[in-house]
């Protein structure tokens, strides 16, 4: 698999460099991908962001963790988010949109072609997204009349999710003014983004208060993608979702909370996420998909890349998704 690494990954958004992860140790016979240049015109994924729908540093947070985010630059992490890039036809998608977007569409210029001194009204091509928690499409707010002020900005989400944007202010008001363009895509159906390269959402157990929830499956010419920032833990899927791992290369799973330890006074039963530890355990000895956990909590450890937890990730042959890095499709 052909990445590039960026800051290692969790709750908020930095552009230091990331180390790859070590060879994985006995005990799973998975190896990271090495880093190398992708070919020159491919289409690829670029991880834009890779917190918990909070953010790095975390809203009205003063743990550590938080302090140091704020102290260093270096190690916050915008929330999660991947742009689709499309070099050949010189289009760019946004999986999930963050409110961190504005600053995530900055880090596209390089593969964007802005035009002279004034707003650009199409800084991507379309947008996917997975479901309505807020890390996950609070940004389209940003491409409504007061600020992009997008034309016709195409949409991919499921019907449930589009009716809950055109039924609920204010984005029905972004439907209404044509800023965004509602493409219904039920679980199951594949959308053509160009470049050879498909989408496929997934459907997948979690609170769904406002929206269904779905991971896409990105396919490229050559290799393909899954992004699952939000689950209900493993054992309480109807199916194993092994089901779907089957068919990747790459897989960007959940990983908000590396242990129980984190919250104190509830149950594993109580959180909502697959544990880190967990994931680790059950897919063990999985030769593929490469696995890299994103969407962490700004309580997880394992976004202190020095910490024993990162360091057991690395040597389980696991990995945290870096801001910057690069997938080949």
């Amino acid at each position: 698999m052909l990445w590039f690494a960026a800051a290692a990954g969790l709750a908020c958004g930095s552009p230091a460099m990331n180390e790859p992860p070590e060879k994985a140790f006995s005990e799973s016979p998975r190896e990271p991908s090495s880093i190398s240049a992708r070919a020159a015109g491919s289409p690829y994924v670029r991880v834009i962001g890779t917190a918990q729908d909070g953010g790095l540093p975390h809203a009205a947070c003063a743990c550590d963790r938080c302090d140091r985010a704020r102290r260093e630059p270096s190690f916050r992490r915008a929330v999660t988010s991947l742009a689709i890039v499309l070099p050949a036809s010189e289009r760019v998608f946004l999986v999930d949109v963050s409110p961190d977007v504005r600053r995530q569409l900055d880090g596209l210029m390089d593969v964007r072609n802005d035009p002279p001194d004034r707003v650009d009204r199409e800084p991507v091509d379309g947008a996917l997204l997975t479901h309505a928690h807020i890390g996950h499409y609070l940004g389209l707010a940003f491409f409504g009349f007061e600020a992009v002020h997008a034309r016709d900005l195409p949409v991919y989400c499921t019907p449930r999710m589009a009716g809950f944007l055109s039924g609920h202010g204010p984005w029905d008001q972004l439907v209404r003014m044509g800023n965004l363009s509602l493409q219904e895509t039920a679980p199951g159906t594949s959308r053509e983004l160009g470049d050879g390269v498909t989408v496929t959402p997934f459907a997948v157990p979690h609170r769904d208060e406002y929206s269904d929830t779905v991971a896409w499956k990105i396919t490229g010419p050559n290799r393909s993608l899954l992004y699952m920032p939000d689950t209900e833990p493993w054992g309480r899927w109807s199916a194993p979702v092994e089901e779907i791992l089957d068919q990747v290369d790459v897989a960007l799973l959940d990983g908000t909370f590396y242990s129980a330890d984190e919250l104190p006074g509830r149950t594993v039963d109580s959180i909502g996420h697959p544990l880190i530890v967990d994931s680790m355990e059950r897919f063990a000895g999985r030769a593929s998909p490469e696995i890299l956990f994103t969407h962490l909590n700004h309580s997880n450890p394992a976004l202190e890349p020095e910490s024993a937890a990162a360091r057991r990730v690395a040597e389980r042959g696991f990995a945290v998704a870096g801001e910057g890095q690069e997938f080949e499709l």
